[in-house]
């Protein structure tokens, strides 16, 4: 390769962060040594076999977009829905964070010298500003301890959840406590998320990678960019009602982390709830209600009603009866960018509920409906080793799976030589 240009083949496809046109073979490498600098065609391999494009995807291969001699996908970039490699997804700061957000366990008192502790030393050691949570510091436990009365509570700023917009304030999250402290960061930020890097000091902590035993290690590696993401989908959740006007009054616009519920509520009756995709009917529900998941989600409520778990990197909305009375309603996943419409049947005998990430219920009544879709605005949720260790580490340790008692080999049994009774039978 030495005094040559590579050239990038018509069949080759450039991937961000590679230096290299990816192609059949190890990251194209292969194949760009044996042919790019010859005359050889660049779709053929030196064998003749077609050469295909490939991706360093965790998903599957890049598929070709030409069917046959005249077929083709048509270009439209609009509906193009590009998928990074879950594997490069890589944080890096373009400038050094300055302003961080700690988020803490609520109603916990073992959080409390965590929480302490690392005030002081984002403050101290590493200057930061540090804002948390007004209703944090009005906490008794906090408030009554004297080494917070003494210094730290002059070191962070405040903020009132619903009241003061932290948009373009934070660089950086910090969550102290278990899952519900990251989903607690999702709801405050209905747009752009900074990165959240999340300790486990709760009960399940299956968003929670980080031990706080040494923290100040790892938030150093962190903030000097040496760390992998998970960006985790949300969904955009609106609820339109039927005698609104959405240009005097704005539709509720809702973004969660987890999934969206909508099931009877108080009422003793089914559920009997119409669902569309992209505007088409695919069916009615007829139960307690239904779930609308992200990958994140599956491992929450969906997958104690009976739903399949899915990696947070695979772009999908996961849609799971709860209790349906029917005996082949299973749970089903669609493709990430598709809307479901979700609306009361009108002959539905009640209303029902709808709850984001487990807030803000909502009734939907006759004429209402519920927009759902994958939002632009992911969660970068901060790995503490990668992608793929982090997850089937939190299903070994938070919800035991595939765990059983291994099946014991078979002892081998020396048989005596056969005698020579059974040799004449076999003659």
């Amino acid at each position: 390769m030495i005094g040559c240009t590579p050239k990038t083949s018509p069949g080759a496809e450039k991937v961000e962060g590679s230096a290299t046109p990816q192609v059949d073979g190890v990251d194209g490498q292969d194949e760009v040594d044996n042919d790019v600098c010859g005359e050889l065609n660049p779709n053929f391999r030196p064998d003749g076999r077609p050469r295909f494009r490939r991706t360093r995807s965790l998903n599957a291969p890049s598929p070709i977009q030409q069917f046959g001699p005249c077929g083709r996908i048509m270009k439209n970039s609009a509906m193009v829905m590009t998928i990074q490699d879950p594997a490069s997804q890589r944080l890096t700061w373009y400038k050094a964070p300055m302003a961080v957000l700690v988020i803490k366990k609520v109603r916990d008192p073992t959080v409390l010298p965590p929480f302490m502790q690392l005030v002081n030393w984002l403050a101290d050691e590493k200057k930061m500003i540090v804002f948390v949570e007004n209703s944090t510091v009005d906490d008794p436990l906090l408030k009554n301890n004297p080494q917070w009365a003494a210094t730290s509570h002059q070191k962070v700023q405040t903020f009132r959840d619903g009241q003061d917009d932290l948009t373009d304030k934070i660089d950086f999250i910090i969550c102290l406590g278990g899952d519900g402290t990251l989903l607690y960061a999702s709801s405050l930020f209905q747009q752009s998320v900074p990165p959240v890097m999340a300790f486990h000091l709760g009960s399940l902590g299956f968003l929670t990678p980080f031990k706080f035993d040494n923290f100040q290690e790892q938030v150093d590696s962190v903030l000097e960019g040496h760390a992998a993401l998970t960006l985790r989908s949300r969904l955009r959740c609106i609820i339109l009602r039927k005698d609104s006007d959405t240009r005097s009054e704005p539709p509720i616009n809702l973004l969660v982390l987890n999934e969206v519920v909508v099931d009877r509520g108080p009422s003793p009756y089914l559920s009997n709830i119409d669902l569309y995709l992209d505007g088409k009917k695919i069916t009615s529900v007829q139960g307690d209600g239904l779930i609308v998941s992200t990958p994140t989600g599956s491992t929450a409520y969906a997958v104690a009603a009976g739903a399949s778990m899915i990696h947070p990197s695979v772009p999908a909305i996961m849609v799971t009866p709860i209790c349906p009375h029917s005996l082949s309603f299973r749970p089903i996943v669609v493709p990430a960018g598709v809307e479901l419409k979700i609306c009361l049947n009108p002959d539905a005998r009640n209303t029902a509920w709808a709850s984001f990430d487990g807030m803000h219920h909502q009734e939907l009544r006759k004429g209402d409906s519920l927009r759902v879709t994958t939002s632009v605005f992911p969660v970068p949720s901060i790995c503490s080793s990668d992608q793929i260790t982090d997850w089937f580490d939190s299903l070994d340790e938070c919800l035991r799976w595939n765990d059983r008692k291994k099946q014991r080999q078979l002892e081998s049994v020396d048989y005596p030589p056969p005698g020579p009774e059974y040799k004449q039978h076999q003659s």
